[in-house]
Parts: structure tokens; sequence; C-alpha cells
């Protein structure tokens, strides 16, 4: 073809080539015979394919869009197997190390300082990790595999995106959207359980029930919602996790429009964590809410706080009002241990552990306890037996010298950051913020002692995300308050 300079050219003319021709004609050719022969399967991953290669380059433009994405499929890596046979579990796994890599290559380019890492938030977790990598030695560990799969909510992924909050996300603007994600979602989840208890469970799910799921999800008749989280358990722990941390922020923010954002935030999330039939997630509020008082250091608030406690447990636990609503039942069995067989069974399975233990101080392995020992490590003792608890499960995968760890661990979270909130942060409204996720974290910790949700999806990444800004607070809110001065000292200029 000539090159005409009063021709216009456009990007169909070169279709007229007919080597581009014959390349479209093979790669239909060749489509159409992976379809057959793949099925459904192959065409997702010749969906997914160009998206994932554009997503890949606006990760490696911008890292911290990796983590983002992180928080976004934390809600739905678990709940989405009910509609697609592929196994998304690893997809966490995949994103971080992404995020990692893109990370790698910007930090080269820009030569970025690594001295914000000299943290003791970060140092706790390598400990923790690095304890839980030599549980592998461990003779009572039998199974890499179960290893390898249990130890990525107990400690790799606080590993991963501790650092990485630290290395990318590190400025007051992407707390908030941190948090709006985390609220956004919250909402969406509650609207979905309420569809579940009012129009019922959509076909893929109805069919999870059929296959197992209504034998904790349908008790006595009556159905626990779930929403897109994995279990009702979760589910609960979880919104009731965004509704103390909802409602924690919704007091204190200034601004209207966050106030009745928030507020909606906390009533989804009480909505939820009381549909969910979950009885220990009725404990994330009251644990986050008695930190909350005690950080405020308020004499008035706390008397007001303990008799709203008392009124609270005198209600579960000494009446029957409210019984005929289901919910309610199933929350005052959480006040009256002695009438609920399961937390029996609990207290008898705890004996059985401590026997066993005795002579295991580093436990039996990481992944060879309780139900999810069932996959990989069958023959493990400690199989048969629930652990219910999060800090049971850790005694028996770690022994009681990993437990004592996790818990100084744990503790000096709670301890440095209550130190952080009341004695350097100056700024009201950021500090609520932190403060917030401070007292989820608390909340979470007092609802683990009866359920393992600590480190289950989602709750696992927000715990760790929440540790990481919380940290990071005293460092962000410099930042904050330099920026307001700057734009007021602009402000002043302008009028001048």
């Amino acid at each position: 073809m000539v090159n005409n300079p009063f021709y216009k050219y456009s990007g169909s003319d070169i279709l007229r080539n007919p080597v581009i021709r014959g390349l479209i004609l093979l790669f239909a050719v060749f489509i159409a015979f992976a379809l057959s022969k793949g099925g459904f399967l192959v065409a997702i991953i010749l969906f997914v394919l160009p998206i994932a290669t554009f997503a890949l380059i606006i990760l490696f433009r911008n890292p911290a869009l990796g983590l983002s994405f992180a928080f976004v499929i934390n809600f739905f890596i678990i709940g989405i197997s009910r509609y697609i046979t592929v196994k998304l579990g690893y997809l966490m796994d995949i994103t971080l190390f992404m995020t990692y890599i893109a990370w790698f290559f910007v930090y080269f380019e820009q030569r970025m300082s690594l001295s914000i890492l000299k943290n003791d938030l970060v140092y706790l977790a390598l400990i923790w990790f690095i304890y839980l990598l030599l549980t592998i030695m461990n003779p009572e560990a039998y199974s890499k595999m179960a290893w390898f799969s249990a130890v990525r909510g107990i400690g790799l992924y606080m590993v991963l995106t501790i650092p990485l909050i630290f290395l990318l996300q590190n400025e007051p603007k992407y707390l908030d959207k941190f948090l709006m994600i985390w609220g956004v979602i919250s909402i969406l989840a509650a609207l979905k359980a309420w569809m579940q208890m009012n129009i019922g469970p959509d076909p893929w799910e109805q069919k999870w029930l059929d296959s197992g799921g209504a034998i904790t999800h349908i008790i006595f008749g009556k159905f626990r919602a779930f929403s897109f989280y994995s279990d009702a358990g979760q589910f609960g722990a979880a919104l009731g996790h965004v509704g103390i941390v909802g409602m924690l922020i919704a007091i204190n923010v200034p601004s209207r429009k966050m106030k009745i954002f928030w507020s909606i935030v906390a009533i989804a999330g009480y909505y939820g964590m009381s549909v969910s039939g979950t009885r220990g997630a009725l404990f994330v509020p009251i644990g986050g809410g008695a930190l909350y008082i005690l950080l405020n250091r308020n004499f008035k608030a706390f008397f007001i706080g303990l008799f709203l406690f008392a009124v609270i447990y005198t209600f579960f636990r000494y009446t029957y009002i409210g019984n005929s609503n289901y919910q309610i039942y199933r929350m005052r069995s959480a006040f009256r241990p002695e009438d609920d067989a399961s937390y029996m069974v609990r207290i008898e399975n705890q004996k059985r552990f401590s026997e066993y233990l005795k002579s295991r101080p580093f436990g039996v392995g990481v992944g060879h306890a309780g139900a999810r020992a069932k996959s990989y490590a069958q023959e493990s003792f400690l199989s048969n037996i629930a652990t219910d608890s999060w800090f049971v499960l850790i005694w028996a995968e770690n022994g009681i010298i990993g437990l004592y760890l996790h818990m100084f661990i744990l503790g000096y979270i709670i301890g440095k950051g209550s130190y952080i909130v009341m004695f350097r942060l100056r700024d009201k409204v950021f500090r609520a913020k932190i403060m917030a996720l401070l007292c989820g974290i608390f909340g979470i910790l007092t609802a683990s002692y009866g359920n393992a949700v600590f480190g289950q999806f989602p709750t696992g990444i927000l715990m760790y995300s929440s540790m990481a800004f919380i940290f990071l607070s005293p460092m962000m809110e410099e930042k904050l308050l330099a920026e307001r001065k700057q734009e007021e000292s602009q402000t002043q200029t302008l009028n001048t």
C-alpha cells in the first residue's frame, strides 16, 4: 500500500495486511480449540488474563494499589468459592507477593529509604514468624502441607502485611481509604445478610447449605446468616468488629456526612452480628467498648459504661425477656454457660488438651490440631478434638511456649497502642480513628477466647493492618498536621 500524505490512516487499515488477518484467524482457532477442550475453566482464564495483565501494569506503577486490592478481596476470597469451582485461597498470597515485587522495582528506581521498618511492631511480626518457621522441625509435625496451609493466617499474612503498610501506605489518606473500604463492604455484607434472612439464600448458597453447611447454619430450624463470608461465626465477629469501630468513629468525627456514614456502618455491623446467631461476637463490642472507656480516662464514662454492662449482663443472665426472638435467645446462652452443652464440651476438650500437651511444650505443630488438621494431618491425635478458641488453637499447635510468646506480642501491641492513643496523639479526629482501630483489635481478642476468629478472612488482614496503622500513627499525625499548616499558610498568602 502506497503511503498517501493526504490520507488519514486508521487502526482498521492494519487489517488489510494478509499476515495480520492470518494471525487473527489462527488466534481465533486456538481460542475455539482451547474452549472446546478446557470448557468453563479455560473461558475464565482467557477472560481474566487481559484484566490481570492490565492490573499488573497499574500495580508496577503504583504498588500501594496492591494493598488496597488485598483489602477488597480479603472480604470475598472465601465466600466466592460457593459460586465458582476455582479455588482462590492463595490469591491473597499472590497479591501480597506481587505487591512486594512491584515495590522492589520502585525502590531501586526511587532509592526509597528502609529506615521506616525499624519499628518494634515489624520486629515482633518477624520474631513470631521465625518461631513459626522453627516449628517445622517439631517431631510431632509430620505434614509440611498442613503447616503451609495453616501458617498463613497465623503468621505469614502478619509478616507480609505490616511491612507493606509501613512502606507503601504510611500517609493519613491511606488510613481513610482503608476505613472507607472496610465500611462500604461491611454495609454490603449486612445487606446481603438481610436478603438471606428475608428473601432466602440464593441457589449457590442453598447448594452449600445442602452439602453440609446447614449443620451449623440451621439450628433448631432457625437460619444463621453468613452473607458472603466463610460462615456465620466469622461473619458475626467481623460485623461486630466493624460495628464497634464505626460507632466510635461516628461519636468523635465532627463532619455531619461522616457521622451519618459511620452511624450507618455501626448499625449495619450490629445488625449483621445479631442475625449471624454468633454468641461470641457479642463480646467484640463489649471488649472494645470497655477499652474505649479506659483510654478516655473519663470517670463519668467509666461508671456509665459499667452501669450499661451490668444492665446488659442482668438482661441476658437473669431474665427471659425476648426469648421468642431466636437471635436474643442464642446470645443469652453465652451468658449462661452452665446451661450450654457445647460450652461444657469445650471445657472437657481443654482438659484433654492440657493432659496431652504436658509433655509437648512446643505443641503438635502448626496445622495439626482441630478441624483444619483433617485435610492434611488426619493421623494427628488432636485433629479429632475441636479447638474452638483461637488461644486454644495456638496453644495446641505451638505449645505453651508459643502461646506465651503470642500473648506477649498481643499484649505489647495493646499496651503500646494504648500509650500512643493516650499520650502521643493530639488531633482529636485522627486520634479517634486510631482509638477505634485499637478498640476493635481488643474486641476481637476478647471474642477469640471463645472462637478462633482472629486469623480468618477477613478479620486477620484487618487486624494486622490496624496494628500497622496504630504504630504508624504518630508519624502519620505529624504529616497530617504539617499538611494542614501548609494549607493554612497558603490560604493566608492568598488572602493577603
